[in-house]
């Protein structure tokens, strides 16, 4: 050695050091680096401040990390939705011979809890997205969609940048209308979830579900008699509106609804009130769920072949990912009417 100080090799500046100097957290650096959605322009600018001063770069290794997740992303609203199991049963059948992995994202009915869920699987660099029924607004989720692969389940309003998957839900209406006229029944009530202009979403499943109804009862001579009754999906909402339409001045001799879900919870309701269904009451629900063929329940139901809706909904989305396809695509499900015991003509008749 001759003595000359051996030069101090450089510390490379980490993340840790860009959140500590730009006094935010790591994942705010880590979502800036991203590009990722819902960062401030203050935030941006704070950290690509302390980026520019600390001279940060990347490590090589973690950028090519960056690739493919193989992890898909549901979005669903309620968990006791028994529907959403046939979907889900379907997006993981299709899956399971694949490297992807599905990860399920309950958010409840709230529009900004929904479009909270999705940004979170954004951030997380899923590699693409099936939104079942979106409470989101429409423009976000076209931003969404955008730059991450994306299918939407339920919604009818087409889109350049996202596929969709539905139910033809207008055929599906004729069919329990034009199976309760021939049983005799004319009171015939709907059950449908009230949904939101807000979202901008002209052609949602309870829009289009309605307007079959509508022009069902139309078709029969019948618009006098048509009732919407707006609900929530759930037991608890069927219940509500089984108690409302049972004691109105004129009730209604059969109810269909949206969702088998809500038609158990009009049963219940009607239970409650004393009226025994089918005699006292007509009642078809919707989904065909597995709850529909309970010996108890017997439960009239349209088959919107919820597990097929799942698969082909996977299917379209990883084709999307690997770079198969690059044009949206829309599949439409034919709805089919299961007859069981919940069903039979008014009394008197």
């Amino acid at each position: 050695m001759d003595g000359a100080a051996a030069p101090m090799q450089k510390k490379r500046v980490t993340i840790t050091d860009v959140a500590r100097h730009a006094g935010v957290s790591v994942a705010a650096v880590s979502k800036v680096l991203r590009n990722a959605y819902g960062v401030s322009p203050a935030m941006r600018d704070k950290v690509q401040a302390a980026i520019a001063e600390l001279g940060y770069r990347p490590h090589a290794a973690a950028r090519g990390m960056r690739g493919r997740t193989y992890t898909i992303g549901v979005l669903l609203d309620n968990v006791r939705n028994a529907f959403f199991a046939d979907i889900l049963d379907g997006i993981r059948d299709e899956l399971r011979t694949s490297e992807y992995t599905m990860l399920i994202g309950a958010a409840g009915f709230e529009p900004e809890e929904q479009a909270r869920t999705i940004r979170s699987m954004v951030d997380r660099q899923m590699d693409g997205l099936v939104l079942i029924a979106p409470g989101t607004p429409r423009d976000e989720i076209l931003t969404t969609a955008a730059s991450t692969p994306t299918v939407v389940i339920g919604h009818h309003d087409a889109a350049d940048s996202h596929d969709s998957v539905v139910d033809a839900d207008d055929v599906g209406a004729g069919l329990v209308v034009d199976h309760l006229v021939s049983l005799g029944h004319r009171d015939i009530a709907l059950v449908s979830a009230p949904g939101t202009k807000a979202n901008r979403w002209r052609r949602t499943p309870e829009i289009v579900l309605s307007d079959g109804y509508l022009e069902a009862m139309e078709r029969h001579g019948l618009t006098d008699h048509a009732r919407v009754h707006h609900a929530a999906y759930s037991d608890d909402g069927g219940f509500k509106a089984g108690m409302t339409l049972l004691t109105a001045d004129r009730p209604p001799t059969a109810v269909m609804t949206g969702a088998d879900v809500a038609a158990l919870g009009i049963y219940r309701a009607a239970h409650e009130l004393g009226l025994r269904i089918p005699e006292d009451l007509s009642l078809v629900g919707y989904n065909n769920t597995a709850l529909a063929a309970l010996a108890p329940v017997q439960l009239t139901s349209v088959d919107q072949a919820g597990h097929t809706m799942g698969s082909t909904a996977a299917r379209m989305l990883i084709e999307r990912v690997e770079g198969r396809r690059d044009r949206a695509m829309r599949n439409t499900m034919t709805p089919r009417l299961v007859v069981r015991g919940s069903t039979a003509a008014p009394r008197g008749r």
